[in-house]
């Protein structure tokens, strides 16, 4: 059962992701810039890839900004002791600065984007 309620959260967030890149994202044109409109109604300048041949129109516009619950595995550091010697994680270590990741919660988010020693890295599986 344990594995059941993620399969229908992952299913779910796929057909989301499916109607809302099928969703009606617009094309604006305004004072000789091009802009397409994501689902969330936030207004991309593409006036460049418009002036070099791409088609706005065919663009995919996607969901939005911040459109996703950020990926919180800060459980794994702060109690080591909590995890299940069977759970598989990502070890990260930039300039002495270390983080884990569980796979379990990366493979139903894919990507986690992080601060570690100073510099931006992103973690996927």
């Amino acid at each position: 059962m344990k594995r059941f309620i993620p399969l229908i959260i992952v299913f779910g967030a796929i057909l989301f992701l499916l109607f809302a890149s099928l969703s009606s994202g617009r094309v604006v044109r305004k004072e000789g810039k091009t802009f397409i409109v994501d689902g969330r109604g936030e207004a991309w300048d593409v006036t460049k890839a418009a002036s070099i041949g791409f088609q706005p129109e065919k663009f995919q516009y996607g969901i939005g900004r911040n459109a996703f619950t950020p990926l919180d595995d800060s459980h794994l550091s702060a109690n080591g002791d909590a995890l299940s010697p069977w759970e598989r994680i990502i070890g990260v270590d930039v300039g002495g600065e270390s983080a884990a990741f569980s796979v379990s919660t990366l493979s139903g988010h894919e990507i986690s984007n992080n601060i570690l020693g100073g510099k931006a890295i992103a973690v996927g599986y």
